[in-house]
């Protein structure tokens, strides 16, 4: 393809007056902070704010958007034609893989006439390494916070967001009913996780932001641990949990299955796990605090007697996402003590689990949207525990 077959925003996921829409929300933010401009190096605020999408974030990339003028962008050689395609910014500084970025940047914000400005950056992100901020810190001197800025913003989806969230839930709903279907004694855990990836890629999803969690048997009763070519034997429980993405927006999605007849307390911790989820969700409406939900889901778990084995927050917003997360969870979290109001827009995913650690796992979740008068679930699986002959 020759340079001139790459047109600007050919790729683009929204349309222009959607970013510039955002880009003017995000100013008024930077208005009331006191700021001139922020420096934005998250990948999710850099897609929610421009359109850029890449696998490539590893490199440096930021955005400079100044309270008043265009956005400037200093982004990788390589990534150029991505950045064109991908948005509709003008203003672009690549750099070869030769050069300093830093240089490239600092002589941005002189040209802007930044030195000296209040400056905002986003001091928590991920992206953000030491060495980065101390180069800035010398450019510019004193830096502002800017955290929370486009997060903000991210909280409440438009309708044109929901909709990416209910595509990638059709996705999940694909992998997970493909995952479950190879449940069986003789099996092994890889064999689920390549007819979940298989059949949520297949319905469209792109690359997640983090992989599958599965695991069968005694594995299953560790957090967080996923496929090692584990057997499925007869007296197994399996534990499956994925996400699936539609422009970068990702649905998640956890069940729970059984080889044989499950022990009578896996039975009694599931039915928990359900009755958690149903209730938290009866919960969810619009002027309820975040800690609502969560609270709802833990007074069910304390009096069925498992405090100890529930001792997590119980849900997530979810949107955006880039590895190594498929979650939003540092924008709001379901947990006690987060007073921040629902409102509609808003999107979560509730995986409410109980554990006995070392033996089994069950849990069950859902992705749901904060609608006017209480909230809409995006999937469309049943919530009981699966059941495969021994």
């Amino acid at each position: 393809m020759a340079a001139q077959d790459v047109t600007s925003g050919m790729e683009a996921t929204f349309t222009r007056d959607e970013f510039t829409g955002r880009q003017d929300r995000a100013r008024q933010a930077m208005q009331k902070a006191g700021l001139d401009a922020m420096l934005v190096t998250s990948p999710e605020n850099i897609y929610y704010l421009t359109g850029q999408q890449t696998p490539g974030y590893y490199t440096f990339q930021c955005l400079l958007l100044p309270v008043s003028g265009e956005p400037s962008f200093v982004v990788r050689q390589l990534e150029y034609f991505n950045l064109v395609a991908n948005t509709f910014l003008t203003d672009i500084h690549p750099f070869g893989d030769s050069d300093d970025p830093m240089a490239v940047l600092n002589a941005l914000l002189r040209q802007k006439g930044l030195k000296g400005r209040r400056v905002g950056v986003e001091k928590s992100g991920w992206f953000f390494p030491v060495a980065v901020y101390d180069r800035m810190v010398a450019a510019l001197g004193t830096l502002h916070d800017a955290g929370g800025i486009t997060e903000s913003l991210r909280a409440i989806k438009s309708p044109a967001e929901i909709g990416k969230l209910a595509r990638a839930a059709t996705y999940v709903d694909a992998g997970m009913k493909a995952g479950l279907g190879q449940v069986r004694a003789g099996g092994t855990e890889n064999d689920l996780v390549a007819a979940m990836m298989h059949d949520a890629i297949a319905a469209g999803s792109e690359y997640m932001g983090m992989e599958p969690l599965v695991s069968a048997g005694r594995r299953s009763g560790v957090p967080h641990g996923t496929w090692r070519r584990g057997p499925i034997a007869s007296g197994d429980g399996v534990f499956l949990e994925m996400a699936a993405c539609h422009d970068r927006y990702h649905a998640a999605l956890m069940r729970t299955a059984w080889v044989g007849t499950p022990p009578e307390q896996a039975r009694e911790m599931m039915k928990v796990c359900q009755d958690a989820l149903a209730a938290s969700l009866e919960a969810i409406r619009p002027g309820v605090t975040c800690e609502t939900p969560h609270n709802v889901c833990q007074r069910i778990v304390d009096a069925a007697g498992y405090t100890e084995n529930f001792r997590k927050r119980l849900g997530y917003s979810v949107g955006i996402s880039f590895a190594p997360d498929w979650g939003e969870g540092g924008i709001l979290s379901l947990n006690a003590g987060v007073k921040t109001e629902l409102e509609p827009g808003m999107a979560f995913h509730l995986p409410p689990a109980l554990r006995i650690y070392g033996r089994f796992t069950v849990g069950v979740s859902e992705t749901i949207v904060v609608t006017e008068t209480g909230h809409r679930v995006l999937g469309t699986l049943d919530r009981g525990m699966v059941l495969r002959p021994a």
